[in-house]
């Protein structure tokens, strides 16, 4: 597997360009340079910790009805793909979609410095009770760190459909970051992950161009798996609300990583109540475990698993 080999400089520059300075942190991994004081205080408060379940659905499970949209705090981390969604995954395949390309489309939140990207790397991550997720490890293998040009800092859902906001070099005239991704990477799968700059906004604006976003990918026989978020910036849950109401609206998977991150300290929040506490993907330390990364890393993981095994390879 490619070795990614980035220098502290290169992610500081990258992250400010972005306007994410808290995610060049991460890639020091902070749980490993941590003091001994600093480890034994996080492990200390494993106990305080409920267990969270992120074990995939059973064929039981594929025939239960998810809650309805309003009651999304319900919905596991790990999405159950309706038959609508394997619907749109496997005409996707037939009109030529790439089954072991997935894409990000999201904001600072999704870039490779600390999403994903260390499973291109077998030195940076560790599956622990989660081996069966090396398979789908294996079947995304380039995915993972690659550069997706439909991810960027302050990128949000209004910002991804419009055509002023693109990779001028790869992208044709008139196509917004969400299409031209879609056309160079040819996926079969996207995680959208978008809640950057939307505090002056309302949320039915935000579905409305969230609805968009499904739908565009819909159209090329993308199946979309939609992200809550962790913070709840806007006092209301009304984002997350609103990405529940289309993932039901569409039958398209909910990954609710607020679900996921509910049990760790502060949510898995750091003090500025939005970005994620930080650590690496090593899923068998009990200390990396109390961090958010480690559970979005785990989670995003998992489903896209849901959709590898549900659907078949």
């Amino acid at each position: 597997m490619r070795l990614i080999a980035l220098s502290l400089n290169s992610i500081i520059v990258a992250a400010l360009c972005t306007g994410c300075l808290a995610a060049a942190a991460s890639a020091l991994d902070p749980v490993a340079s941590a003091s001994p004081a600093v480890a034994e205080a996080a492990d200390s408060d494993l106990t305080n910790t409920p267990a969270l379940s992120t074990v995939p659905p059973t064929d039981e499970d594929q025939a239960t009805d998810e809650p309805a949209p309003e009651n999304w705090q319900d919905y596991p981390v790990v999405p159950v793909l309706s038959a609508t969604a394997l619907e749109i995954y496997r005409q996707g395949l037939l009109e030529g979609n790439d089954p072991h390309n997935f894409s990000k489309i999201g904001d600072c939140q999704n870039i490779t410095t600390y999403f994903l990207s260390a499973f291109e790397n077998t030195e940076l991550y560790s599956l622990g009770d989660y081996e069966e997720l090396q398979d789908t490890i294996d079947w995304f293998a380039g995915s993972f760190s690659r550069e997706s040009l439909a991810v960027a800092g302050g990128l949000n859902v209004a910002r991804v459909l419009s055509p002023f906001h693109v990779n001028r070099e790869l992208c044709e005239p008139n196509e917004n970051s969400l299409t031209c991704e879609v056309r160079v990477h040819n996926p079969s799968v996207a995680l959208v992950s978008l809640e950057e700059n939307w505090s002056q906004r309302t949320a039915e604006e935000y579905e409305k161009h969230l609805r968009a976003i499904v739908e565009t990918l819909i159209s090329e026989g993308v199946l979309p798996i939609l992200a809550t978020k962790a913070d709840n910036l806007e006092g209301d849950h009304s984002i997350n609300a609103a990405i529940a109401r289309v993932a039901a609206k569409y039958e398209v998977p909910l990954w609710n990583f607020w679900l996921a991150v509910q049990p760790l300290p502060s949510h898995g929040l750091q003090a500025d109540g939005y970005h994620l506490t930080l650590a690496g993907s090593y899923f068998d330390d009990p200390v990396r475990m109390k961090t958010a990364w480690a559970w979005r890393n785990l989670t995003a993981l998992q489903a896209l698993d849901a959709v590898r095994t549900t659907a078949g390879e």
